[in-house]
């Protein structure tokens, strides 16, 4: 008896346990996957950059009401404030205390080193949806970094082929004296001039605010070159497309530049100044597809302004996390899996097909050439050409794939 008692005693507990491993693996299944964002929105000037790439991420996920593969996706916020020590601490947070899945970050090259070492160190997936620092993947690529956004040299390296062969064969180079200066503009006259065109100045002005570029325009008109290439972005990028208006460059020569010169963000600063310029990127709000077209339908419905480029970018993060997790069935728990999902998906974005090169941990995308225009009493974009399926060479980046 007392046998048959201690056999039903036994059995009883062991199926509680059962049970209990059941239940806990039914609430490990359907506890929600955390995404990290690790963004400047309090300081710097970024913020406006932040919140763009957040709000279209944010689009991206709604469309799947925030689940995939039957697990609820969560955003968590921190704010880096422009600072790269707050940034790593801020993403530590995230990661032990939070114990979010991934990370999403930064806009700027500034703050993605101590970004890249953390997540490089503690093998998480990071995903920038915007600093384009060329070594990131390249030379010191990680296994755990991926680039949803650009390199410099992708965004222009096909550039000086393209307007050597349109005749503008005498170019002068204008651009900040950074690092990611020297890197578009580098990116960009090699193969200029390889296609034969000659760089008639190159100006470097010291990086920070500008309240003039008189000094240097004049140096560039006395130059006489066919067109200026330059990267500028946010106030400075609207004082240089004012004044080389005001100067009347506009009628001696074409003002070109990395798109980013006459972003959605900027043209309501410049106003009619910025009809006319070339600019090269991987996004332009007028590009002709249906997912582009209904991004911004809801962006404008939501926001009431053109979304940007970032926003773009932040879209087609939201899209390509959403395809990588669909094709993980969800699971997160192995890092080096989720990653393998990311290089394994192909996703239609704002820009056309996207996909992650498991060589350099670089998105393969379309580059658009396009020029402002007036349209009505506005100014707005037309596509001029399309290069197709651009992908960065290793250029030292030994992740094999």
């Amino acid at each position: 008896m007392h046998k048959m008692r201690r056999a039903a005693v036994r059995a009883a507990i062991v199926g509680a346990a059962i049970l209990g491993a059941g239940v806990a693996g039914t609430a490990q299944a359907q506890a929600p996957v955390k995404i990290g964002l690790v963004l400047p929105y309090s300081a710097g000037p970024f913020v406006a950059i932040a919140n763009e790439i957040t709000d279209s991420m944010a689009l991206a996920l709604e469309e799947s009401g925030y689940m995939a593969a039957g697990r609820k996706i969560e955003i968590l916020r921190e704010d880096t404030t422009h600072k790269p020590d707050v940034a790593q601490a801020k993403a530590k947070k995230l990661v032990f205390e939070d114990k979010v899945d991934m990370l999403v970050g930064p806009v700027a090259s500034a703050e993605l080193t101590a970004l890249f070492d953390f997540a490089h160190q503690a093998k998480v997936p990071l995903i920038i949806p915007n600093a384009g620092d060329n070594e990131v993947t390249g030379e010191k690529c990680s296994p755990w970094v991926l680039r949803t956004s650009f390199s410099n040299d992708q965004i222009v390296r096909d550039m000086g082929r393209w307007m050597a062969g349109k005749g503008f064969k005498k170019v002068a180079l204008l651009a900040f004296d950074y690092k990611a200066g020297h890197q578009l503009m580098g990116g960009f006259k090699k193969p200029f001039t390889e296609a034969g065109g000659t760089i008639v100045t190159e100006q470097y002005p010291p990086f920070g605010r500008l309240s003039d570029f008189g000094p240097w325009l004049g140096k560039i008109r006395d130059a006489k070159p066919d067109a200026v290439f330059t990267f500028f972005a946010g106030p400075p990028a609207t004082l240089l497309v004012q004044q080389f208006k005001e100067f009347g460059l506009d009628r001696e020569m074409k003002l070109a530049g990395a798109g980013w010169l006459v972003s959605p963000l900027s043209l309501p600063s410049q106003g009619k100044a910025a009809a006319g310029v070339i600019g090269v990127l991987n996004y332009v709000p007028a590009i002709d597809n249906p997912v582009n077209k209904s991004y911004q339908e809801r962006f404008q419905a939501k926001f009431k302004r053109t979304g940007s480029e970032f926003g773009a970018q932040g879209y087609d993060t939201g899209k390509l996390i959403h395809a990588a997790l669909t094709q993980a069935g969800g699971k997160t728990d192995d890092k080096a899996a989720l990653v393998k999902a990311m290089h394994a998906v192909r996703i239609e974005g704002t820009r056309g097909p996207l996909r992650i090169d498991p060589r350099t941990n670089n998105v393969v995308q379309d580059i658009y050439v396009f020029e402002t225009e007036l349209q009505g009493d506005k100014v707005g974009y037309k596509v001029l050409d399309r290069i197709r399926d651009v992908q960065d060479p290793p250029n030292g980046c030994k992740l094999g794939g």
